[in-house]
């Protein structure tokens, strides 16, 4: 159906689209910095933790959502609950041992500028998807394929390397490559469907 829906997107379809396309890879860019910088089981938790709350918060503003008591009360509940695996209450001891403390915030600065692209990108592909139409898979897939040409010379830049991870790495990459798209479909088919800021 992209045959039939991308003759009729104008400047604010494709602007929209390359927003997000731009807004994952930097997103993915800082992720991987930031597990280069610090502990993934710091960065990725609290990313996720605070990516749902910016997320809700910024739909609210952009999309003119409402969040009741409940919807409140779950999203800071998920946060919470997603920050406690990341260590709570515990990070505040290894932040009193010099050696982790730089790993520490390094871990929780990256985290949090992790979740806040979360945010960027979720707002971004709920507009597309709830006030353009623009079909979910059209969104996931414009937005990969526009980020081939700034991702591959990088890739390529060490090629040896890419050929040796590719024989060792296919199988579970081709798995990737087949799961993820579908699971972000499948949320932006929900996005649809409720409000951004409970999905989110």
């Amino acid at each position: 159906f992209a045959w039939r829906e991308l003759p009729g997107w104008g400047v604010r379809e494709w602007a929209v689209v390359l927003a997000s396309g731009v807004a994952h890879l930097v997103y993915f860019n800082v992720l991987l910095a930031g597990y280069r910088a610090a502990d993934l089981t710091v960065v990725y938790p609290v990313a996720r933790g605070t990516g749902p709350l910016l997320s809700s918060a910024a739909a609210v503003v952009v999309l003119g959502e409402t969040l009741g008591p409940r919807g409140i009360a779950g999203v800071l509940a998920i946060t919470l609950g997603i920050l406690l695996i990341a260590g709570g209450p515990r990070l505040w001891t290894r932040v009193h041992n010099p050696a982790e403390r730089a790993r520490v915030k390094a871990g929780l600065a990256w985290g949090a500028l992790t979740g806040a692209l979360i945010a960027v990108y979720t707002v971004i592909d709920g507009y597309a998807v709830k006030v353009l139409l623009i079909s979910p898979i059209l969104v996931d897939y414009v937005g990969n394929l526009l980020r081939i040409p700034f991702m591959l010379p990088h890739a390529l830049r060490d090629r040896a390397g890419f050929v040796r991870d590719w024989r060792t790495q296919w199988k579970a990459a081709l798995v990737l490559a087949l799961i993820s798209p579908l699971g972000y479909v499948l949320v932006l088919y929900a996005v649809t469907m409720a409000p951004l800021s409970h999905v989110a």
